[in-house]
């Protein structure tokens, strides 16, 4: 079974729009009400919104079954923070040293961590110092506003390197990280 929770009712609504075959519920990540529950718990550009990121490792750890596991994607970077991070009320950039620590202090294994949104890091750092310098009104759909061909070939970089990361190829640095991690101990 896939369950799917979310901390605000409207992106719980949204969510529902998209995931029919899931079991969705809303639920804070600090106070997970579940323990040695799930198989797998995935969150993706979640922990960043959150000041008690620590407490929500742990509440991971407790939820996961034994030999069960996490994936997490978050934003990398701090010299990338713009004013696209203020808009999605980031708390915070990682540094892979720093999430690898806060994972493994949960008690989890990290079993792989890599950046990704690397082949096209330069285009993403090009973008973050155009806004702070820009003396336009900050539009945070303005980057999704693309052409067709443009999209496409982004696809297509990003296609190459999910490939390169499945082939064991890990990034060192890009605008985001991917961390697997297993539950060791119980």
């Amino acid at each position: 079974m896939l369950y799917g929770s979310e901390l605000f009712s409207q992106g719980l609504n949204f969510a529902k729009q998209r995931l029919s075959r899931a079991e969705l519920f809303q639920m804070n990540g600090c106070q997970i009400p579940f323990e040695n529950e799930f198989d797998v718990i995935g969150a993706f550009d979640v922990l960043e919104h959150i000041k008690e990121d620590t407490v929500v490792l742990a509440e991971m750890y407790r939820a996961v079954s034994k030999g069960g596991g996490i994936l997490l994607a978050v934003p990398q970077h701090r010299w990338l923070w713009s004013q696209k991070d203020e808009h999605a009320r980031h708390v915070r950039r990682y540094l892979a040293r720093e999430l690898k620590l806060k994972v493994q202090n949960a008690g989890f294994k990290v079993v792989r961590i890599t950046s990704f949104i690397s082949l096209l890091l330069p285009l993403m750092l090009l973008s973050r110092l155009q806004l702070r310098h820009s003396t336009v009104e900050y539009d945070p759909i303005a980057e999704l506003k693309i052409q067709g061909w443009l999209n496409a070939t982004l696809e297509n970089v990003l296609n190459i390197e999910r490939k390169l990361i499945q082939l064991g190829v890990s990034f060192p640095i890009g605008g985001s990280l991917l961390l697997i991690a297993k539950k060791i101990n119980e």
